[in-house]
């Protein structure tokens, strides 16, 4: 096995690319007239005021009617799964599904293919690529994912690789991902910016980095990450409806490069095979800049956004192991909009099984949506923290979503309940 025939998947790094000052208020700027938002950690009251400018200042009750939508019984710190929608996006959304179902001929023959072009084109300017061509929509980073990986398998096919000659992979990749390794590579033989200069220096030839959390919630710059292919998700802090997610591939010309689902377009470039795959829905595609314009109603637009939950994620997850006295799972410098936040060990979380088990038990007994997570402890460790919880972070949330679950585990823990209930 040569080093420069060595295949390189870093799937799920997500580290915090910038250390700048995190800001106490952000202001969003409106795309309508003479409209501000203003968010304050020190000013949270619900009114609106006009400035000497004629400025109308609107508080958080803005930002709670665009995500009205949300269940108001649910304390919802899990947006990292499955992200978040304004009703401004929503509305654009349903107009482009319904332009579809009215006329869909004229649709698809005459709006759908420059609308995703508009789409890639603000992804381009997010990500910093150097051509529109390099970027593709696809619905999910695992569709990326399989896109890559197909395109790997097929190359040992090609006998650009040999036999023996190897795919690497972090070992915590998503799970999806990682079934996507054994069904396309093994059947064939075969600070992130740090990693991939890692690779390089070793000579590795292919980099395929899956960042399914990152646009939105870390800064993304392709050219300076250098990998051969990056996908990331806008529907996880990007604020674009489910599902939608681009993959940048540095050299998008190159052979056996294809989309899995095989239609019209097929061999007429990744990009375009990605914009046809069949009769479907592709509003969640086509809002991406509708999206972006809701994102730049804030001072500073996405970098705002993303310095904003970094502090307050940071906040709420040292308030919570203080209260159950317990510890972070990564330093906060390491996180982003999300938190690995230790349980307390007398919970007895043992198992995967008991993590999924307590989850569920939180969100219908104490309205508390957040994922549960079991680790492995080491050999040797004494009383080791077993459990954590992955707390997120976005606008809409307040810090009651945070002291409700805090309230929720001490409330167990006051019990004396322990996850033995879940095996009786």
């Amino acid at each position: 096995m040569t080093l420069d025939n060595i295949f390189i998947l870093l799937a799920g790094f997500l580290t915090l690319l910038t250390h700048q000052p995190l800001p106490y208020t952000i202001t969003p700027l409106s795309h309508h007239h003479n409209t501000t938002v203003t968010m304050s950690s020190n000013n949270l009251s619900d009114h609106h005021s006009d400035d000497q400018n004629g400025t109308t200042t609107l508080t958080p009750l803005t930002i709670r009617s665009e995500f009205s939508h949300h269940s108001p019984i649910i304390a919802r710190i899990n947006n990292g799964s499955f992200g978040s929608v304004p009703d401004s996006v929503i509305l654009s959304q349903r107009r482009y599904h319904l332009r579809f179902l009215q006329q869909p001929d004229d649709f698809y023959l005459n709006h759908l293919k420059p609308s995703i072009l508009r789409s890639r084109d603000v992804i381009k300017t997010l990500i910093n690529a150097n051509h529109v061509n390099e970027i593709s929509i696809i619905d999910n980073a695992t569709t990326g994912a399989a896109i890559v990986l197909q395109h790997v398998k097929w190359s040992f096919f090609d006998n650009k690789f040999n036999s023996g000659d190897t795919a690497v992979m972090l070992h915590y990749a998503y799970g999806a991902v990682k079934k996507s390794v054994q069904a396309y590579v093994t059947r064939s033989g075969g600070d992130v910016i740090e990693l991939v200069q890692m690779c390089r220096d070793e000579g590795v030839d292919c980099i395929f980095v899956d960042a399914a959390h990152a646009i939105g919630s870390i800064e993304v710059d392709v050219q300076d990450i250098g990998a051969d292919f990056y996908t990331s998700n806008l529907h996880k802090w990007m604020f674009c409806p489910p599902s939608v997610a681009f993959l940048h591939c540095r050299n998008p010309e190159m052979s056996n490069l294809h989309h899995p689902v095989v239609s019209h377009e097929y061999g007429n470039g990744i990009a375009i095979e990605s914009s046809w795959v069949g009769t479907r829905d592709y509003s969640a595609q086509l809002v991406v800049p509708d999206a972006l314009e809701f994102v730049n109603r804030f001072e500073n637009g996405i970098d705002g956004i993303r310095k904003w939950n970094h502090e307050k994620v940071g906040e709420m997850a040292e308030m919570l192991v203080e209260a159950w006295g317990t510890n972070l799972g990564t330093p906060l410098d390491m996180c982003a909009s999300m938190a690995m936040v230790g349980l307390p060990v007398c919970l007895g979380i043992g198992s995967e099984s008991d993590a999924l088990k307590l989850r569920k038990h939180l969100r219908d007994c104490f309205m508390v949506e957040v994922p549960i997570y079991y680790r492995q402890p080491v050999d040797g460790e004494v009383d080791p923290v077993t459990g954590y919880a992955r707390i997120s972070h976005q606008i809409y949330n307040t810090v009651d979503d945070y002291y409700r679950f805090r309230d929720a585990v001490c409330s167990l823990v006051s019990s004396g309940f322990t996850c033995k209930v879940f095996q009786d």
